[in-house]
């Protein structure tokens, strides 16, 4: 059976489109498309259930049209509308081209320094010429960190973690 920690978030489904079943899929991360996977699990009442595709498009960079197998109508289709969508860790590639690579990428990521988890990437502020990592804190606080090579030392894709190197000093000062 599958657990919680074998896989992790890479979206929602926000929305019906069409009659034939079509889904809005807003995602922060194309792993699906990038490994051709067949399956994501879909979160229904708190358990992941598979959902094998039947075709996908992209709309933009951050929204696909899905059509899951079985879901051939509105109503069914209605009733996965706010569910978040989830992919098993096991089939994430762990050799990841970085220059195809964007800071969003990261998204979800959990932030580590000095074997302690400071939190998790919940969204990228890249609308200036520095780009900031917002940082969840456990405590449900904000930490922005810069998206800088000398603060973010490493990755494990397949953890979804990111190691970091931040000096104290910056990680209080920002925190809200």
């Amino acid at each position: 059976m599958i657990n919680a920690d074998d896989i992790y978030k890479i979206g929602t489904l926000t929305r019906t489109h069409g009659v034939r079943g079509e889904l809005a899929f807003h995602f922060t991360d194309d792993v699906w498309d990038r490994t051709e996977a067949d399956y994501v699990f879909i979160i229904l009442d708190g358990l992941p259930v598979p959902f094998f595709f039947e075709e996908w498009r992209f709309r933009s960079d951050t929204v696909a049209l899905v059509k899951f197998e079985d879901v051939d109508d509105i109503h069914t289709a209605e009733r996965l509308v706010g569910a978040d969508v989830c992919f098993p860790k096991e089939l994430t590639p762990t050799d990841i081209d970085a220059d195809e690579l964007t800071w969003r990428h990261f998204t979800g990521f959990e932030v580590w320094q000095h074997d302690e988890c400071i939190g998790t990437v919940r969204d990228v502020l890249d609308q200036t010429a520095n780009v900031l990592l917002d940082v969840e804190a456990p405590d449900g606080s904000s930490i922005l960190i810069p998206a800088h090579e000398d603060f973010i030392v490493g990755a494990d894709h397949r953890q979804r973690r990111l190691t970091a190197d931040i000096p104290t000093d910056l990680l209080n000062l920002n925190k809200s």
